[in-house]
């Protein structure tokens, strides 16, 4: 018996029978219904598991600086307007972007599988202060529309106290490759 049938019939036996909503009851085959102030659930010996919680992270979600702790990143747009923000350390570029509504996708929600993102630094003094790019950014880099010697994907450029001051310019376009692109029609 599916777990979802087991807990219709319980609820509907609880609510025909009172008595029943007293105590714990083994329903059939070692499930059992509990019931308390709080809540009232089917279970099963056979599936309860720990569990445990980890923070929450949200995509797209940025720290709004504390005062006198900002760092200033400037994105070129493709219209080659200007956008100064301040931003705080730890946040990508990716996630800047999208919260100050400027113009870049991240088509993979910032997990290093697209090249949408991409960003071209227009200072070498601020591309040298960055780690070097790891194996899964090259890769995606390859596929990234006007390739440079600065490029880089913004989900993977971390704002630190030393990029303070970075200019990064978006391409004029990007590429967004999925697997329904290479399905015959």
């Amino acid at each position: 018996m599916s777990t979802t049938r087991i807990f219709a019939t319980s609820l509907r036996s609880l609510r025909t029978n009172p008595i029943l909503a007293s105590s714990h009851h083994v329903i059939s085959r070692g499930h059992r219904i509990i019931n308390s102030p709080r809540s009232c659930a089917v279970l099963s010996s056979a599936t309860l598991r720990p569990f445990s919680t980890t923070r929450i992270q949200r995509h797209g979600h940025i720290t709004p600086p504390k005062p006198g702790e900002e760092l200033y990143v400037t994105f070129i747009d493709k219209e080659d307007k200007e956008h100064r923000i301040a931003v705080s350390a730890g946040d990508n570029l990716l996630d800047i972007a999208q919260a100050n509504d400027l113009e870049m996708e991240g088509a993979c929600g910032g997990s290093c599988a697209c090249s949408t993102c991409h960003v071209i630094v227009l200072d070498e003094e601020h591309y040298d202060k960055m780690p070097e790019p790891e194996d899964d950014e090259n890769d995606m880099l390859d596929l990234a529309f006007g390739l440079t010697e600065t490029s880089r994907l913004g989900c993977q450029v971390v704002m630190t106290k030393e990029l303070d001051g970075l200019r990064v310019k978006l391409p004029s376009m990007t590429r967004n490759l999925q697997a329904s692109d290479f399905t015959q029609k």
